[in-house]
C-alpha cells in the first residue's frame, strides 16, 4: 500500500489566500492540517523552518516533504496528482 503524503497549509484564518486553499482543498475532498502561524508560534516557527530566509512566507502548501508557496491552481493540481495516489 503507498505511504499517502499529508498535506499541510501554512496561513492564517484572516489572509484570503489561505482562505482560498482551504476552500480548493476541501472542494476536492482532500484531508489537509491548517496551521495558523499568527495563532501558534510552534507552526510559525516550523513554517521559518522550510524557508533559508526564516520569513513567514504564507500561504505555503506541503504535500509531503514537496513545498508550495502560493501555487497557482494548475500547479497545485499537477503537484496533487504527482504525489497523492489517484482519488476515486
Amino acid at each position: 500500500m503507498k505511504h499517502i503524503p499529508e498535506i499541510k497549509l501554512y496561513g492564517t484564518e484572516t489572509c484570503h489566500k489561505t482562505n482560498y486553499y482551504k476552500e480548493l482543498l476541501e472542494g476536492k475532498k482532500l484531508p489537509y492540517q491548517f496551521l495558523d502561524v499568527k495563532q501558534n508560534e510552534q507552526h510559525a516557527s516550523a513554517l521559518r523552518s522550510l524557508y533559508e530566509n526564516r520569513k513567514l512566507n504564507f500561504p505555503t502548501i506541503t504535500i509531503g516533504s514537496k513545498k508550495l508557496r502560493n501555487p497557482r491552481e494548475n500547479e497545485l493540481d499537477k503537484w496533487l496528482k504527482k504525489l497523492l495516489p489517484v482519488q476515486e
